[in-house]
């Protein structure tokens, strides 16, 4: 199982990314993914969960009505829109997901990406 993002960039305040996660190895017919996200001196925080089964969870307040998930099934592909972005989401973003079950919260991650960076500028 191999997860990859791209998407990530260096943005002005208020702009938008779409970052993606590509999902190989794994069926994607039930699935979670999680998004994740660190800023620089800061640990590592999970953003959301999403899952087949219950839709998606939110863990950042501040997220909440910027951030969005998608997926394309034929592309093993799962999106995280980012609108009206601002400084504070600057931070290295990850995807990960848990190959034994198919709930959120997850207990434990145990595939994760490599991260793409996101910095926005004010």
């Amino acid at each position: 199982v191999q997860l990859v993002e791209s998407g990530g960039g260096l943005v002005q305040a208020g702009g938008s990314l779409r970052l993606s996660c590509v999902v190989s190895g794994l069926e994607f017919d039930d699935y979670v993914v999680g998004w994740f996200r660190q800023a620089p001196g800061k640990e590592r925080e999970e953003v959301l969960c999403a899952s087949s089964e219950e839709g998606v969870t939110y863990f950042i307040e501040s997220v909440k009505g910027r951030f969005t998930i998608s997926r394309d099934d034929a592309k093993k592909t799962v999106y995280l829109q980012m609108n009206n972005l601002k400084p504070e989401d600057t931070a290295a973003y990850s995807c990960a997901t848990d190959t034994t079950d198919y709930a959120c919260p997850v207990r434990e991650y145990d595939v994760w990406g490599q991260g793409t960076q996101v910095t926005v500028s004010a």
